[in-house]
């Protein structure tokens, strides 16, 4: 569909297979993992990635993100992990923003040696530094903004024009801003990742990923998917795209959520510091409003108090949920020492600016006065 059609429009339709034996509104669910193959060119099979219910999610997803071609995985990291080992070999260099999700860090930290691939972790808030990182072996720069936990921005114009000076592919975890908030690939961005276990399913009942970018760098990396089969099964991609068609909606919602709870924790005076690209104090609030059509519906909140005191506030929370994970239409509350960022060391979690009193929230589509007054009776 095209690109000028508003993304509540491309939401609801776009990718959706009609089944022209009973016309449902719907795309049907084939649940073969075997399909006939005589007197056709096509060789349909699940772990090939190129079945009708994973065609019409990817159909969506490169509609939304404006895209050309996509994969849809089991999960955001089997996405990060196959689009990173199908691009690169050994003694390949790639350039990291230092601030990412614990998971990619160890993935990172962990795998990379073991496959001769280089690595390097920067600051990407400071480009003339972040240029000093780059090496002659550099094949790609790999960026995640808004930043998980603490909503960090990276300048997403500068590191597509220093990649093109270079000649290196661009990688961005978009997963925080949702297609609804954010669109890299009009940016210059090559490769727009997402984590939909987050906002793309949306109800906190599904596991996936995805890639979007050109057609020939989605086809190296199918050829490698192929080989590690992280694809998604047909129920599953039926539940995904189901959810994909109330995304704005539900996004534009927990965004305006978002901001309101944010305003609210910034005035409050047990409340340390608030982390939010829509707030006026965010140090990158000028490049949020630059390069984003929305703030997103996340945040970072420091409290007063020690971590004990923090874990007291988290039980006193009646609409809030102290869970992992994020991006559902319910609200949720975390700490990432203790989920996202577990895996990585407490001096590692230091250095980033972690802390253990430090509170990620998802917030949800609940009524806003209701979600105030529910924060406002915990830190009390």
């Amino acid at each position: 569909m095209a690109s000028e059609i508003a993304k509540d429009t491309l939401c609801v339709h776009a990718g959706t297979y009609r089944d022209q034996a009973q016309p449902g509104i719907n795309s049907p669910i084939y649940t073969s993992s075997s399909f006939e193959y005589l007197d056709t060119d096509a060789r349909t099979y699940p772990r090939y990635f190129n079945t009708p219910n994973q065609d019409s999610v990817v159909k969506k997803l490169v509609a939304l993100e404006s895209g050309e071609d996509g994969i849809i995985f089991g999960s955001g990291m089997a996405a990060i992990s196959t689009t990173l080992l199908a691009l690169l070999k050994k003694e390949d260099h790639v350039l990291f923003q230092a601030d990412l999700y614990g998971g990619t860090q160890r993935f990172i930290t962990t795998d990379f040696p073991r496959f001769g691939i280089e690595y390097s972790f920067s600051d990407a808030t400071n480009i003339e530094m972040f240029e000093e990182a780059i090496q002659f072996n550099t094949k790609l720069i790999y960026i995640e903004t808004p930043s998980n936990p603490l909503l960090r921005l990276t300048d997403i114009e500068k590191i597509v024009a220093l990649a093109k000076q270079y000649g290196v592919l661009t990688m961005i975890d978009n997963t925080f801003a949702s297609p609804i908030n954010q669109n890299p690939i009009p940016m210059g961005i090559d490769l727009v990742m997402h984590s939909g276990t987050k906002y793309l399913g949306g109800h906190s009942d599904l596991s996936c990923g995805a890639i979007i970018g050109p057609k020939e760098l989605v086809a190296q990396i199918k050829s490698t998917a192929t080989h590690l089969g992280g694809n998604l099964n047909a129920q599953t991609c039926y539940l995904l795209e189901r959810s994909l068609k109330t995304l704005a909606l539900r996004v534009r919602q927990q965004t305006y959520n978002a901001q309101k709870l944010a305003e609210f924790m910034e005035k409050h005076p047990q409340v340390k510091k608030v982390h939010y690209p829509g707030l006026e104090s965010h140090p990158q609030h000028d490049i949020a409003k630059r390069q984003m059509k929305g703030y997103g519906a996340m945040l970072a909140v420091e409290l007063h108090g020690n971590a004990d005191e923090t874990r007291q506030f988290l039980r006193k929370l009646k609409i809030a949920t102290p869970a992992m994970s994020l991006g559902g239409i319910e609200t949720t509350i975390c700490e990432p020492a203790t989920t996202s960022h577990a895996k990585i060391s407490a001096e590692q979690r230091q250095n980033l600016g972690i802390s253990d009193s430090l509170l990620r929230v998802s917030v949800g589509i609940e009524a806003t006065e209701d979600l105030i007054a529910d924060f406002e009776q915990a830190l009390s």
